[in-house]
Formats: C-alpha cells, sequence, structure tokens
C-alpha cells in the first residue's frame, strides 16, 4: 500500500514538472557551425532523457560482452551444484528408504559434482554401514576427523561402529572426545555417563553429570534422580571403608529422591551403627509414606538392635499404621507376628492381604504359620500348592532381569537407574481372591461322648511306582455307646498324587463320612479311649494299608476278619458265617488292617451277641516318620504314638 501512494507521488510530481516546463514561454536555440536549432524547454528535456537511456544501453552491451565469459562460467556452476544437490537429495532418500544401492549411486554422483560438501561424505559413510561395508565406513569416518567441520560427525560414526563390535574401550574414547570437542553433544554426555557408571567410576560420573546439567542437557528433575541414584551407588562401595561419609552421601540421595529405596535403607542402617535411632525412624518413615517397601519394614524392625520380637512387632504395626492399605504393611505386620508367635494376629494380617490381592509371599507365609502354629503339614502343603500358582511377588527388574537386590546400573544396557520395583510379568495366571472360608482349618468336628459320629480315616497306599493312593477306612467313635457303621463306596480312592511324589511328601486329604444311626439292642464297652478332635489323629498305620484296601472293597454283611475272609477266597473255600450273617440288623465295624502286638491304639468291644468288635485307631507313625526306638519301652513307660505333624 506505502509503495503504491509513492508510485502516484512520484508520478504526480513527473507530471507537475512536465506542465511546468510546458508553461515556461520562449524557446531553446543550438547554435553549431551554422545551423540553429530551437526548441521550447520542454521538448529539450525529453530529448535529453531518451539521449542518456541510450548511452546507457549501450555501455551495458559492450560490458555483457566483455564478460560474457565469467558469466558462462557463473552458469555452468550454478547448474552443476543443483545437479549435485539433487543427487544428494535423492541419495539421502534412498538412504531412509533402505536402498544402499540407489543411494550409493547417488552419492557417488552428489561427490563428483560437489567436491568440498561434507553431507556428500556422510551420505557415503552411513550407505556403507547400511550395505555391511564396515571397513569403508570406519575409513570415511576417519577421513572426517581431519576437518574440524566433521570431527563431531566422524566421532559419532566411530562411536558406533566401536559399539557395534563390542569394543566399549574405543567407544568410550570416541565418545570422552567427542565431549570434550563439543560440550553440548548429548550422546556424548549420556555415553560417557553410562560408561563412567558401568565401570562404577562414581566420581568421574558425579561430574559428568554436572557438567551434563550445566549444558542443560537433562532437566532439574532427572539430574536430581541420577545424582541420588550415582551418590547411594558411591555409599554402598564406601560403607565399610568409609561409613562417615557413605552416611552423608546416603543422607544427600535420600534428600534428592525421597522414593529411592536403597538410599533410605542404607542411610538408616548406618544411622543405626551410630546409635541415631531416632533419626534413622525418621528416614524410613519419610520414605514409606511415599513407597512402601519389605526392605523398608525390615530396617525399621531392627533399628534398635536388642530388641525383643514382641518389641519389633509393635514397631512394625507403627509403621504400617502409617500407610494405610497397604498389602506390604501387612505382610511386615504377619512376619513379625510370626515371629513373637503371635499367631492370631498373623493370621488376622494374611487374610487382609489374600482378600485383596493374590500375593505368592503371603501364601508362603500362610504355610510357615500354619507349620509353627498347628505342626500341620497338610495344610502347609496347601499353601505351598496355592503360591505355586499366584503370581511372583515384586521384585527389581530392569530390561528383563528380574534381581533381588537393587543396582544402579542395568547389566544389559548399562543405562542408570533402570531398576525398578515391580511384578514380574507372565510368570502366573492364578488371580483368585480367598474367602473366610479358606483360612478355616480344616479337619472332622470335636467328637463329645454324647455325639456318636463316626468318621472315615484315610490310608495311604503305596504302589510299586511310589504314586500315594488314598484308601477310604472306616473308624468308630466309642467315646459312646458302640454303633453299626457301613463301609464307604466300593474301591473308593481319592485322586492319584502327580508321578515322582514321594510318599513322605503326600499330603492325607481326610473328608467326615457320616454313618448309620446307633442300632437297638447293641452293647458293648472299649478300653483305653482316647479322644480324636484333630484330622491328623484319623491316620491308619502304613503297616495296615493292604489288609484296610481289602475290607473297604468287602460289604457290610462280610466277617469281622477281613484278613481270614482274604486268604479263604485265595484257597477257594466258602467263607463261614458268623453272627453278622445271623443277624444283619445288628452291624458291624469294618476292620482296618492287622494290629500289631505291641500296638496300644487298639481296643476291642463285645456286644450282646458276643460278636468282638476292633476298632482301628490313628497309626504310630507315618511312613516319612524315622519313628522312635525298637524297643518302644527301653525306658521303662509306653511312649504315646507320635503324629506326622510333630516329628
Amino acid at each position: 500500500m506505502i509503495r503504491v501512494l509513492i508510485f502516484f507521488a512520484f508520478l504526480f510530481l513527473v507530471t507537475l514538472g512536465v506542465a511546468w516546463l510546458s508553461d515556461l514561454p520562449g524557446v531553446i536555440s543550438i547554435t553549431w557551425q551554422g545551423y540553429v536549432w530551437e526548441q521550447p524547454p520542454v521538448v529539450v528535456v525529453l530529448m535529453a532523457g531518451l539521449g542518456l537511456l541510450a548511452i546507457l544501453l549501450a555501455l551495458w552491451l559492450v560490458m555483457s560482452i566483455l564478460r560474457s565469459p565469467k558469466l558462462a562460467s557463473r552458469f555452468f556452476r550454478r547448474r552443476r551444484r543443483e545437479k549435485g544437490y539433487r543427487s544428494l537429495s535423492q541419495g539421502l532418500l534412498a538412504l531412509g528408504a533402505g536402498n544402499p544401492k540407489l543411494a550409493r549411486k547417488y552419492g557417488v554422483d552428489a561427490d563428483k559434482l560437489l567436491r568440498h560438501e561434507p553431507a556428500t561424505k556422510l551420505l557415503l559413510a552411513q550407505t556403507a554401514q547400511l550395505a555391511g561395508k564396515h571397513e569403508e565406513a570406519r575409513d570415511r569416518y576417519e577421513a572426517m576427523l581431519e576437518d574440524d567441520e566433521t570431527k563431531s560427525v566422524g566421532l559419532h560414526g566411530l562411536f558406533i561402529e566401536a559399539e557395534r563390535e563390542g569394543e566399549p574401550v574405543a567407544a568410550r574414547h570416541y565418545a570422552e572426545e567427542a565431549s570434550q570437542a563439543t560440550p553440548g553433544l548429548e550422546w556424548a554426555g549420556k555415553a560417557v555417563l553410562g560408561y563412567q557408571a558401568v565401570s562404577h567410576d562414581w566420581e568421574k560420573a558425579l561430574a559428568t553429570l554436572e557438567r551434563n546439567y550445566t549444558s542443560k542437557l537433562l532437566d532439574k528433575k532427572t539430574y536430581r534422580r541420577q545424582r541420588a541414584v550415582i551418590l547411594t551407588a558411591l555409599a554402598q562401595d564406601l560403607e565399610q571403608g568409609e561409613p562417615d561419609r557413605a552416611y552423608s552421601l546416603a543422607r544427600e540421595a535420600h534428600g534428592l529422591a525421597l522414593d529411592l529405596v536403597p538410599a533410605t535403607v542404607l542411610a538408616a542402617r548406618l544411622a543405626t551403627r551410630k546409635a541415631e535411632i531416632r533419626k534413622a525412624s525418621k528416614l524410613i518413615e519419610s520414605t514409606w509414606r511415599v513407597s512402601p517397601h519389605p526392605d523398608l519394614a525390615e530396617a525399621y524392625a531392627h533399628v534398635r538392635s536388642g530388641d525383643s520380637a514382641v518389641d519389633r512387632l509393635k514397631r512394625v504395626k507403627s509403621l504400617a499404621g502409617q500407610k494405610a492399605n497397604s498389602s506390604v504393611g501387612e505382610l511386615a505386620v504377619a512376619r513379625a507376628a510370626i515371629e513373637a508367635r503371635e499367631f492370631d494376629e498373623a493370621r488376622e494380617a494374611l487374610k487382609k492381604v489374600l482378600r485383596s490381592e493374590t500375593s505368592r509371599s503371603a501364601f508362603v507365609m500362610m504355610a510357615e504359620l500354619e507349620e509353627a502354629e498347628h505342626g500341620d503339614r497338610g495344610r502347609m502343603r496347601e499353601w505351598l500348592a496355592r503360591a505355586v500358582r499366584a503370581p511372583q511377588d515384586k521384585a527389581w527388574i530392569a530390561d528383563g532381569i528380574v534381581s533381588r537386590e537393587w543396582q544402579p546400573v542395568s547389566p544389559v544396557t548399562g543405562k542408570l537407574d533402570a531398576f525398578e520395583w515391580a511384578t514380574p510379568a507372565g510368570m502366573s495366571d492364578e488371580s483368585e481372591l480367598l474367602e473366610d472360608a479358606a483360612f478355616d482349618q480344616p479337619g472332622l468336628p470335636v467328637l463329645t461322648p454324647n455325639e456318636a459320629v463316626g468318621t472315615a480315616a484315610a490310608a495311604v497306599v503305596v504302589s510299586d511306582d511310589d504314586a500315594p493312593v488314598v484308601e477310604a477306612t472306616p473308624v468308630v467313635d466309642v467315646e459312646a455307646a458302640p454303633v453299626s457303621t457301613q463301609p464307604t463306596a466300593e474301591g473308593a480312592k481319592a485322586p492319584a498324587m502327580p508321578a515322582g511324589t514321594k510318599p513322605s511328601e503326600a499330603a492325607v486329604a481326610i473328608e467326615p463320612t457320616p454313618v448309620a444311626s446307633k442300632p437297638t439292642g447293641v452293647e458293648g464297652t472299649t478300653d483305653d479311649v482316647r479322644e480324636m478332635k484333630r484330622p491328623h489323629d484319623l491316620l491308619v498305620d502304613p503297616k495296615a494299608a493292604p489288609a484296610a484296601q481289602a475290607a473297604a472293597q468287602t460289604p457290610a454283611s462280610a466277617s469281622a476278619s477281613p484278613a481270614k475272609a482274604a486268604d479263604d477266597a485265595s484257597h477257594g473255600s466258602e467263607p463261614v458265617p458268623t453272627a453278622a450273617d445271623k443277624n444283619p440288623t445288628a452291624g458291624t465295624a469294618a476292620v482296618a488292617g492287622e494290629t500289631s502286638k505291641e500296638s496300644s491304639t487298639s481296643t476291642s468291644s463285645k456286644g450282646k451277641d458276643g460278636l468282638n468288635q476292633r476298632i482301628e485307631f490313628p497309626l504310630e507313625r507315618m511312613p516319612d516318620d524315622p519313628g522312635l526306638d525298637d524297643d518302644p519301652e527301653e525306658d521303662g513307660f509306653a511312649r504315646p504314638p507320635r503324629s506326622r505333624f510333630f516329628n
């Protein structure tokens, strides 16, 4: 718009000048050798302008002719450069498309047309790398080191080649040289820091980190985190030799990254050694509120050496209360409660965990609790079986590596601060949450003298392939008057254990089996009656296992002596009728194997019909129990039978 106004203003002035010249009176007369030329002033001015233009045009024409060689050279040089840049552009596109042959062709053309262009050298070097010609690529990168303009590019290329060849020393050398030549190179600064961290050269790593932060290669948050990691690693190295300096470094790391658990644990441990209990507790509490961790709970429990298990339990409960609804805190409380033998409190803490999430450590702790509180190995194995199917507990993970302890650098990539506390993925698909019934102690109801309830014990039968099979054997409660029982389903067997399982590792499943009510007119007495209130009190002597199996397959009307009946059957003789056959309404108690001479667990009762009933009590020991001495009365008194849960 301004240019338009200026143009019209200039045109107005020219028009005004021409009008002014036209209005001037008189003529301009020129006399030369008798010739007189007279014209008005306006005509003279116009002709003078045209003459000036003609002179300038002639002068331009003469100068163009004189400068034509130079102009021609400039024209061809410009044309060559344009063609070279076109080839360079097409070569870069071919390189990006992954076509090394075409990229090399355009690169060679561009190098011929653009002799002093650094981009053509880079194109040819990267084309050689892409084509797998690493020797040529290294030669071209080394040639770039002679030019200051391309030195950093050559160092970067040589660094990549050294890493590809697995030469960390050479790679570190090129990275350090590039960092010194150009301090602002991000790849060089990070590479130098990474190699110093891998070699545990923490002092130089701190200096490099400061230089990178000064060059604005990383933000403040990243700088604080990486500095805390390096300080923690340095403090771990100095813990034994220079504990005071290690303590100051660990506290500084704790202040820089409050959620860095290893720094807090190390600082608390060193503070405990210096008897600074309060400082150690404050350090752990501040990190616990941000990031609960089992190591923090362990350090907090033992922050004061010499405390009892009860004191440690109180301290851990106080710590867990600072972060509500934390499974880590509940597990820590359960662990401390087991150590303090507060089993009810431990069970409640584990219930809270298993109701919300599946945890392998919680299942294992439940198994430990069952063994410590009840000595119940069957229940313990049940919890351990759940633990096998449960997801793995959280651990330190970096680049696919699962570590029990934190490390400042990844052992795979060398990345600083690569380990994170997480759950390994793809280890298990168990996601079932437990209900309250899963925590109840399994077993039979408590038997009282007023209750006549029969139950079926389980006998472990070991076959030739060592695969245990559970056989049901009826057992009669004789606290009250004798009752008639009926055997369980013929040939009833529990699922066999997996192949390869030892008999000592087989858990015996015991389930109650209702029996017939007491018949009228039957009386009897028993001796050495023992109340059976626990599941492990219903195990049958393994010596009587074959007979028990035969008894389970014998109908209710069979003889009271199954061993004899089996012997008669093997010789083809007919069974001898018994009182049970004559009076089937009275009923009999099935016999669960032969009773040894030294067994004090069997007794007999005699009814009105004169039939002796043999009652089987728990076995003396399981196959995996070494048992007592050969002579149980060697000490002068008979020892009671031992349960397999208290071996």
